[in-house]
């Protein structure tokens, strides 16, 4: 099952990065959820969506008469205040001729004509005058929109603190450049592609990929009823028929989302719209099938989350959420916080207490802190948390049990240190171990961290996860994206096996680990899932096949891909306002022949973000493939001069200078990917062999032999050797490597040959 193909010499290898990857929302423009005063239109932003059946949203108004209590709940709420047009009423900003200056921007607040104003960078370097047409967010801080040509709304860098009554730098650390995606004129802070689909109603982007223009529409301005209920004419018309029976409790449900009585995994789920890191399949949420038919949330990735699963990047709670123990018991949003408030529902540790045995969990015995000092405080203890958008700080959901014995082996952070900064990692763990015993309960949290070693050790214990439906789903998928990294038998197994999964989050990770399997192999386990009830996994499947010719499909299958194409051209469309949404159309162009459209995507990429190197990559391996290496290898260079520590970029262009036949220059740029990377066996094969070219037949054999020490089972670099000491005429070293080639290729002819070889000419000592 080696997904590896025979050893070639000098095969071109691309660094892959999972497309979908890239194509996260990365919200930076606040974090929850007022509708214009009624005859006040917002400027430039239509209050109804054109050709579509808008007349299904009452409006705010319509809920009043029988919501009333609910109503007055919401009105002043982060969700009522997501979004408003900014007026004396609602921008809390000093704009009183305050001049801030960060990074070597200066900026100037002020007030011009009644009007809020701002001078600062704009997208050509040059200071610039701006009309405030919206604040964004409301508390801890308010950040304010102004407007940019083709559609485009953009948030400022500076934000207003609304606790500490000041301005500042949401980058502070950070000199952006003018055409990096995070500059505020560039796509992180565009209103339109960042921060619109969770902070106003029925909110549709409808972004046009050739024009590069938005025509973005919403229903109502801020996150309303409808938001969360969904549109409520129908709702409103049968409460009003003669056919309404107030005593029938489900009444609603056949018209409308009654959060209240969802289920946990419902409600959990509508809340996630917004409150998860997450990648989209629709163009807009219609309320209409599940969760996951328009989202796939992210897992657990090392880069996003710390290896055991605490939050790391800003990440919206929901995964963290389905991690937790509350979840896998039935809690929902909703037991702890008024969904219309957006508040919790009690302050203190009666929350936890809802639940939890006060004499057993309340008590000194359990959490051996004085009440003076914070550490009975249940949230202090297991929901840890970290600061966002610079003053925004938020708890971590996965209410996990402090592990400071987790930060002594793998350097993540525990509740304890938080709190005693003055000391380290393992006194923390002496003393939980001296209150609670040398024994603690191991859970995935265990095997995520040892899986984001990425070394076949932790193959095992990542299955056993997998396996294990005990385990929250969200980790187990975490498991198979660790093991998408490690190829053998057992590795490969159980990414095919997760295919099968009852869960659609490890089906879909699933997928998207075997991207770079044979075709043969992504035909045979894949197309099966382009019937998948859940949108995003049957998407995710044609995704995954669409460098195979449908010729090549059967009858059945062939129809399944055509009816899921539009599903997936329609995600296409939605995304192509990301550098990774522009990327994955470069690739789905490429793979249907069209080279230049595929190039002319992988540019505009790059014009999205100059940093975007995964487009750079993938356009030298356009043009590697057309034979136009020079371009390639200029595409590379510049790669490293961004990213000097990215080993991979200094990989490939050791391999493409070995194309071409400059042996001196691959070895340079693959010694200098070894040292960056010198556990990957890859680098030491092809080094070696430009060794061999040099005649340097020391530094081959002591480069093929570092090699083995890193993965002393690689059968390319076993091939590799053995070829070598046949060719230096020392046959009983390589008949040292036959054994090991004849267990990894049983039935390959060419091991054979080998073998004939040595027997032939090399005397047996």
């Amino acid at each position: 099952m080696d997904r590896r193909l025979k050893p070639k010499i000098y095969s071109f290898i691309i660094v892959s990065l999972l497309i979908f990857q890239a194509l996260f929302v990365f919200q930076r423009c606040g974090q929850e959820g007022k509708d214009p005063p009624a005859g006040q239109q917002a400027p430039g932003l239509p209050r109804v969506v054109e050709g579509l059946p808008d007349h299904l949203y009452a409006g705010t108004a319509a809920c009043i008469e029988c919501h009333e209590k609910e109503y007055h709940e919401w009105i002043g709420s982060d969700h009522d205040e997501a979004m408003m047009v900014a007026n004396d009423s609602t921008v809390k900003g000093d704009f009183n001729d305050v001049v801030f200056s960060s990074q070597g921007v200066t900026t100037r607040l002020y007030r011009e004509d009644g009007k809020f104003m701002v001078n600062t960078e704009g997208p050509e370097g040059e200071n610039e005058n701006y009309e405030i047409l919206y604040t964004f967010g409301t508390r801890p801080l308010q950040q304010y929109i102004v407007a940019f040509p083709n559609g485009r709304y953009q948030c400022l860098r500076l934000a207003w603190d609304t606790e500490k009554q000041r301005w500042f730098d949401l980058y502070p650390d950070m000199k952006i450049a003018l055409k990096e995606w995070l500059h505020w004129t560039n796509g992180s802070m565009t209103w339109n592609t960042a921060c619109a689909d969770c902070h106003s109603t029925n909110l549709h982007k409808n972004y046009f990929n050739e024009a590069d223009s938005f025509h973005t529409t919403y229903t109502l301005l801020d996150v309303s009823c409808e938001a969360c209920h969904g549109p409520s004419r129908d709702h409103i018309e049968f409460v009003n028929s003669e056919n309404f029976d107030s005593s029938a409790a489900y009444h609603a449900l056949e018209h409308l989302e009654m959060l209240s009585i969802s289920t946990s995994e419902q409600q959990v789920d509508d809340c996630a719209r917004c409150h998860s890191r997450r990648v989209q399949f629709t163009k807009a949420y219609d309320h209409e099938g599940t969760f996951r038919d328009h989202y796939a949330p992210e897992i657990l990735r090392d880069h996003l989350y710390f290896p055991d699963g605490q939050i790391l990047d800003e990440n919206f709670v929901y995964s963290s959420f389905l991690q937790s123990k509350m979840y896998s018991n039935h809690v929902k949003c909703t037991n702890c916080h008024n969904p219309h408030t957006a508040k919790i529902i009690m302050e203190g540790n009666g929350l936890c207490l809802q639940c939890h045995a006060p004499d057993k969990y309340d008590v000194f015995e359990h959490h051996f802190h004085a009440d003076t000092l914070g550490g009975q405080d249940c949230i202090n203890c297991h929901m840890d948390g970290r600061v966002y958008m610079g003053n925004d700080y938020r708890r971590d959901h996965s209410f996990r049990v402090p592990r400071p014995d987790l930060s002594v082996t793998y350097e993540v952070p525990n509740a304890c240190n938080s709190c005693h900064t003055d000391k380290n990692a393992l006194w923390a763990s002496d003393w939980v171990e001296k209150w609670y015993g040398p024994e603690r309960s191991k859970n995935y949290a265990d095997v995520l961290s040892l899986g984001s070693t990425r070394s076949e050790d932790a193959v095992p214990v990542l299955d056993t996860l997998i396996r294990s439906r005990f385990q929250p789903a969200i980790a187990r998928a975490t498991a198979v994206w660790y093991l998408g990294f490690i190829n053998n038998e057992q590795s490969n197994a159980a990414i095919i096996r997760s295919l099968g999964d009852p869960d659609p989050t490890v089906r879909y990770t699933a997928i998207e680990a075997m991207q770079l399997f044979p075709p043969e192999m992504r035909y045979n386990y894949i197309t099966p899932l382009l019937k998948d009830p859940v949108r995003s996994v049957r998407v995710m499947a044609l995704d995954a096949l669409t460098d195979i010719p449908l010729s090549g499909f059967s009858d059945e299958f062939r129809r399944l891909y055509l009816d899921v194409l539009p599903e997936y051209q329609s995600m296409l469309e939605m995304r192509a306002d990301f550098p990774g949404g522009q990327l994955q159309v470069a690739r789905y162009l490429e793979r249907q022949g069209k080279l230049q459209a595929a190039e002319e995507a992988l540019w505009k990429a790059i014009s999205f973000d100059s940093l975007f190197n995964p487009a750079r990559i993938n356009l030298a391996h356009l043009y590697h493939n057309q034979g136009e290496n020079t371009k390639a290898i200029d595409l590379f260079r510049l790669v490293t001069t961004i990213e000097p520590a990215y080993g991979p970029g200094f990989f490939s262009l050791g391999l493409l200078y070995a194309e071409n036949g400059d042996m001196n220059q691959a070895v340079k740029y693959l010694e200098k990917a070894a040292a960056i990377e010198p556990s990957n066996p890859r680098i030491y094969y092809n080094q070696a062999l430009a060794y061999q070219n040099l005649n340097k037949y020391a530094e081959a054999e002591r480069t093929f032999l570092k090699g083995l020490e890193v993965d002393p089972g690689n059968g390319e670099i076993l091939y590799a050797l053995t070829i070598f000491y046949i060719r230096q005429e020392r046959y009983d070293q390589g008949r040292t490597y036959i054994g090991d080639l004849k267990k990894i290729y049983p039935d390959d002819p060419a091991i054979r040959q080998l073998e004939d070889i040595i027997q032939q000419r090399g005397p047996v000592n």
